[in-house]
């Protein structure tokens, strides 16, 4: 029998039917007098270093941490002294998870996590560390126009095709679709859960709205090994040890599906079987959280907790003796399908101010 402590999220949209689309008129002129706005050049900074962007049209989980991960890396593997700018959702302790994330997989990166992402790179701009940056990735940027872009890159989920979704409230696009032609490059993520058929139909309306000769990636999460905390001591395993275990999926990300069913594939469980305790997006993980999933995990007799990076960003802080099994985090790994080299040409052009990028 199944077991989960909270039922799996849906997309249906945040309003109901009726009201979300009585709504989203209203929600439609806001968002086009505001780009009119900025199409105009209206309360935009430009700044001395050049700027990477990476965002989506929709709300929730595209597989952008990755993405934005291997931007950092081209750009350190060229020799470039990149720092990182969100807004910076809080997480424990009033950091932000993805913050967190990023600071564990790149040494010494520059980070600014708060929402007027324009003041906090002008103060590190100020620091020692800060002088020394050369460019600059806006993390969910696509809708942050008060920064100018040299490079607009923007992330779709191929498990929710924006062709077939409406605008906030009724449905859960950010922006219309039209607002693709402003971007410089688009990236399909999640390939991995989509057919051929299912791909190539959401490809072709993606290329035409974006423009002619501009960057179009495909790209897969696969899972590369496991990071697992087990009596007080860390180590890495290969993927091949969650075979036959008994786990439960914890996380509280935008897009849990691809999470949940590579998990449900990598341990050869159905996933209506999987134990899960699937929580809203950037749940804070208090107290009362923390003693539900420990609970349940000795109540099911669990062997491993499977969570992302992310959350491990909240949940690093409990007490390795708390925990009744080991815990584990897969670490990702972004494979492109194709488009890969005019990407990261783009990137790289960008960040040396190659003013045809």
């Amino acid at each position: 029998m199944a077991k989960s402590d909270t039922s799996r999220p849906t997309k249906r949209p945040p309003l109901p039917s009726i009201l979300g689309k009585a709504i989203e008129p209203f929600y439609r002129l806001e968002i086009n007098r505001r780009n009119r706005s900025f199409d105009r050049g209206r309360g935009i900074t430009r700044l001395r270093h050049p700027v990477i962007s990476v965002g989506n049209l929709s709300v929730g989980g595209t597989g952008k941490t990755p993405m934005v991960a291997r931007i950092l890396t081209w750009l350190r593997e060229a020799g470039h002294d990149p720092c990182i700018a969100m807004r910076g959702y809080k997480g424990t302790n009033g950091e932000s998870d993805e913050a967190l994330a990023y600071a564990r997989s790149f040494e010494d990166l520059p980070i600014v996590a708060q929402p007027n992402r324009l003041a906090g790179l002008k103060d590190l701009s100020q620091t020692p560390r800060g002088k020394r940056v050369d460019c600059i990735v806006l993390d969910d940027g696509f809708q942050h126009r008060r920064i100018a872009r040299d490079l607009d890159i923007v992330l779709i989920d191929a498990t929710h095709n924006p062709f077939a979704d409406a605008l906030l409230p009724a449905g859960w696009l950010r922006e219309p679709v039209q607002s693709l032609s402003r971007a410089h490059a688009a990236v399909v993520t999640h390939a991995e859960q989509m057919t051929s058929p299912m791909t190539r139909e959401l490809w072709f309306p993606l290329t035409l709205r974006l423009g002619k000769g501009k960057p179009v990636a495909l790209t897969r999460h696969a899972w590369d090994s496991l990071h697992i905390l087990a009596n007080g001591s860390e180590g890495q395993q290969p993927i091949e040890w969650l075979q036959g275990r008994n786990v439960m999926a914890v996380c509280a990300i935008g897009n849990p599906d691809a999470f949940i069913d590579e998990l449900a594939r990598r341990t050869d469980k159905p996933e209506p079987e999987l134990t899960q305790m699937i929580l809203r997006d950037h749940d804070p993980y208090q107290g009362k959280t923390v003693r539900r999933i420990l609970e349940l995990a000795e109540s099911s007799a669990i062997d491993a907790i499977v969570t992302t990076d992310k959350d491990w960003s909240k949940l690093q802080h409990v007490p390795a003796d708390r925990w009744p099994c080991p815990v584990v985090r897969p670490q990702l790994e972004l494979r492109f399908d194709r488009g890969e080299s005019d990407l990261k040409q783009a990137v790289l052009a960008a960040a040396r101010g190659d003013p045809n990028a």
